[in-house]
């Protein structure tokens, strides 16, 4: 018999870490191989951890709701002849000493007696684990090691975790100062002076809850929508966004989709409907103008060969995902079709892989779905432009003929494209999106498929 570990999956080659939703088994439990073993969630999409042996679960090492790094043992399986009886052996006493020492340690980090000071001693000598992300952020907020080694983590073993550092980046410079600086004597003093106590008043007035007047309903954000927020609010001080406008008359495109879409889905199996023809459209257009699909590295601009078009997807709670369809200008219509028919049901039925969210390098938002003619919206990061549709609309239009100009009806709609005006100028901005226009004016309306 022997200890098999489990670790957190690489789920996306963006992703460093992952939440933990819900453990499905609890320590003694019996776990077959390839069974579920917990629920995790990052800030693409949600997913399920399945077990890599068969045996018992030994030791679980997280809980619920903390952020793991990728490739971090979450959980120990016992596998062999005597895995089910190992479960019931006690966790060996040094282990629960060490633990309940390191709480006392970090629930009183400073004593008047040797004896306190030599346990903040061996705390401050420990080696202590920062995640890539965590280094990253710090790196960016301009915090330096020692910095890092005064925040206190809420994390497995007083790990700093992700909103650990978040929230001491939000309240750095504040009154507040964080414990164990550099200052061990003037801590001291506030801890054993009883009239400098009230030194703590302005935590206490930061953490009380807000009072609303009138008659409101205060709404939490479920955990998706807390991240949908944070990446928007990143994009917009991220990129210099920009939004320009096109107007497109796509009665040929209609007409073709009206007369072909009863065949389609009576050969193929699949409904037919405009996002494949407009992702179409964006390829094409991509090709000769590659810059819409790259990203910027510092001051270097990345170009990204491979063409994933992500598309965004409402669903059904009112939240939104962008599922990406990898390789999209190696597709014919068919393919792009079932692509994009697969992925939204993934979506609405909470069945996208982490792998379906990931990679993408440009992003097409359809509002005209919800009877918007047009839209600004916002760059999905780390692309540079992303292009929405408005509604399909009867309008009466000038045509103009050798003969001379007349007014018919004609299907109408608008499209925008918000591009990054750090490496995308109005003039190519522009340009693509009239490219893109007319690739849907000319579509040929006897085009077999």
């Amino acid at each position: 018999m022997s200890l098999v570990d489990l670790v957190m999956p690489k789920l996306g080659e963006s992703i460093m870490e992952a939440t933990i939703l819900k453990w499905h088994k609890k320590p003694g439990d019996s776990i077959k191989q390839d069974e579920t073993v917990l629920d995790i969630a990052t800030d693409k999409v949600d997913s399920e951890v399945p077990s890599t042996a068969e045996g018992v679960i030994e030791e679980i090492l997280f809980n619920e709701n903390d952020v793991v790094p990728i490739g971090t043992v979450i959980a120990k399986i016992r596998v062999g002849a005597n895995a089910a009886v190992s479960n019931t052996q006690p966790v060996p006493a040094p282990i629960k000493e060490e633990y309940e020492e390191a709480r006392v340690v970090e629930e009183i980090p400073y004593q008047p007696t040797d004896n306190g000071q030599r346990t903040t001693a061996n705390t401050k000598s420990a080696i202590r684990f920062y995640s890539p992300l965590v280094l990253n952020i710090a790196q960016q907020e301009g915090i330096g090691m020692a910095e890092l080694e005064n925040i206190p983590g809420t994390g497995q073993e007083g790990r700093v975790s992700k909103k650990d550092i978040l929230a001491y980046v939000a309240t750095k410079g504040s009154s507040i100062k964080p414990q164990g600086t550099s200052q061990p004597q003037q801590t001291t003093s506030v801890a054993v002076t009883e009239p400098q106590t009230t030194n703590n008043k302005p935590q206490t007035e930061y953490q009380a809850p807000t009072v609303y007047s009138g008659n409101v309903e205060v709404i939490e954000m479920d955990r998706m929508r807390k991240l949908i927020a944070k990446h928007m609010v990143d994009s917009k001080h991220t990129s210099a966004h920009v939004t320009s406008f096109a107007e497109c008359d796509v009665t040929s495109l209609v007409l073709w989709r009206e007369k072909v879409k009863k065949d389609f889905e009576k050969r193929e199996g699949e409904k037919i409907t405009f996002t494949p023809l407009f992702i179409e459209a964006i390829v094409k257009c991509i090709k000769r103008y590659p810059m819409l699909s790259s990203s910027v590295d510092g001051d270097k601009i990345i170009i990204k060969k491979d063409l994933n078009i992500g598309m965004a997807t409402a669903l059904p709670n009112g939240n939104l995902i962008v599922p990406v369809i990898k390789n999209a200008d190696q597709l014919n219509l068919t393919g792009l079709t079932k692509q994009v028919n697969g992925l939204a049901n993934a979506a609405r039925t909470g069945k996208l892989r982490p792998d379906d969210t990931t990679g993408g390098t440009f992003t097409l938002t359809n509002v005209g779905t919800f009877g918007s003619i047009m839209g600004t919206p916002i760059i999905n990061q780390p692309q540079v432009a992303i292009m929405a549709v408005g509604a399909i609309k009867k309008r009466p239009m000038v045509i103009e003929t050798p003969q001379g100009d007349s007014i018919a009806i004609r299907h109408m709609m608008y499209i925008s494209l918000s591009y990054d005006h750090r490496i995308i100028d109005g003039a190519l901005g522009s340009t693509f999106l009239n490219a893109v226009s007319k690739e849907l004016e000319n579509f040929d309306v006897n085009r077999s498929i």
